[in-house]
């Protein structure tokens, strides 16, 4: 089992950032991929940035330039910086950790942007 553990969402007004973080903990193991989902209400969930253990990373198209995600392998930590944020990006957020077969979920946290 793995438990992720979520942190820094808010409200914020557009143009603003956000920087969100998830720690993971549990049975980890070295070669993963986290990352952040989000889901806004009547929308499915999307994938908004993926980081592999190795550093590769993969972005929404929608967030490209203006959100990075990070992560520090001893903390078992991922990050995402949100800069220049827009009311679109209101949503829930959530932590992913998948290795292997194995996809566990943060419970989420609220982002939102106020125009």
């Amino acid at each position: 089992q793995v438990q992720l553990v979520e942190s820094g969402g808010g409200l914020v007004q557009a143009g603003g950032s956000l920087r969100l973080s998830c720690a993971a903990s549990g049975n980890i193991f070295s070669i993963n991929t986290m990352g952040w989902y989000r889901q806004a209400p009547g929308k499915q969930r999307e994938l908004v940035a993926a980081i592999t253990s190795g550093g590769s990373t993969n972005y929404a198209y929608s967030v490209k330039g203006r959100f990075t995600i990070s992560r520090d392998n001893a903390k078992n930590t991922v990050y995402l910086q949100m800069n220049s944020l827009k009311p679109e990006d209101t949503a829930v957020y959530y932590c992913n950790y998948l290795v292997g077969p194995y996809n566990y979920w943060g419970q989420g946290t609220q982002v939102t942007v106020s125009s």
